[in-house]
């Protein structure tokens, strides 16, 4: 098995690097927007987040080692293998993704990453510190393990897909060459994934290939007479990073703790965010509705006020 550097290391330099220079380009050109405390607390959640990895990574790393000998395949390290691997990854990343979007449980750690009011490359670092403890790589991680791919060749490609998705954070760079966007994943299309706007909500999920939104219709192209909204549906007010890590963590305890039933308890933990027993609370689901209610009595008012 070769030894592989954790890419990730090489690129924070890089990171650091291009942060400033969007900094130095949004006061010269204003088309990118820098709040000092927003970005200080952007940057504080990565460098909580590197910490985490290492303090609490073990834990994946200790299930991919007891699931690798179940694994069909013995792929081995050829170079297509990490070709196939890096496709592959992507697509799981797709689903993992989506399903961070749609069950509160894995929502709580993937929320710090929307919770910037601002788009710039310092909102790739805010990531969540928490992430091994929600399990998420038992139920997509080991896919790729038991097909017969080595959890070092995972872990490096991973690592990869995570340095492309880094660029894609900025206004400053528009809609790119048509193939370009038909295929890969730009920031137009991921302005897109981070924007409250109901239309926007709960779509663009890829990683590296925009590819799989356009085959399971949740593609939404960036419109120009409909600009993002950044943040989240209930946005912090606050740039405190132990609030940023932890707020919807509370806000599931909370919830749990005062549930009627066990079925409220579950719906509360695992339900999509914004779920609640009786309605009340907007979930992307209402969101949307309430929105293209809107959008249908704007263009059809007889057939709205008929349904």
């Amino acid at each position: 098995m070769p030894e592989l550097p954790n890419p990730i290391y090489f690129a924070i330099p890089g990171f650091v690097a291009l942060v400033i220079a969007e900094m130095v380009y949004a006061r010269a050109t204003g088309r990118a927007q820098y709040e000092p405390r927003d970005t200080a607390a952007s940057l504080i959640m990565g460098l909580g987040n590197t910490v985490s990895g290492v303090l609490l990574g073990g834990i994946a790393v200790f299930w991919f080692t007891l699931i690798e000998p179940y694994a069909l395949l013995d792929i081995g390290w050829a170079w297509w293998a990490f070709v196939l691997a890096f496709v592959l990854d992507d697509f799981v990343y797709y689903w993992s993704h989506r399903f961070a979007h749609t069950v509160r449980w894995w929502w709580a750690d993937h929320v710090v990453h929307h919770s910037s009011q601002h788009y710039n490359l310092s909102t790739a670092l805010r990531q969540p510190w928490l992430n091994p403890l929600t399990f998420k790589f038992i139920f997509f991680g080991s896919w790729l393990v038991l097909l017969g791919f080595p959890p070092a060749m995972i872990a490096f490609v991973g690592a990869l897909n995570l340095i492309y998705q880094f660029w894609i954070h900025t206004e400053a760079i528009g809609k790119m060459w048509g193939p370009f966007e038909a295929v890969f994943n730009t920031p137009s299309h991921h302005r897109v994934h981070h924007a409250t706007n109901p239309r926007y909500l709960d779509r663009n999920y890829a990683g590296v290939f925009i590819i799989w939104d356009r085959m399971f219709g949740t593609f939404e192209p960036e419109r120009e007479d409909e600009p993002c909204r950044y943040g989240i549906v209930r946005n912090l007010g606050t740039y405190n990073p132990i609030k940023i890590c932890l707020h919807e963590w509370l806000g599931i305890l909370k919830d749990v703790r005062r549930s009627k039933s066990i079925r409220e308890a579950l719906g509360y933990w695992l339900g999509p965010p914004g779920w609640s027993p009786d309605g009340s609370r907007d979930s992307s689901k209402i969101l949307k509705a309430r929105w293209q209610a809107r959008q249908d009595a704007e263009h059809d008012p007889a057939k709205a006020a008929a349904e």
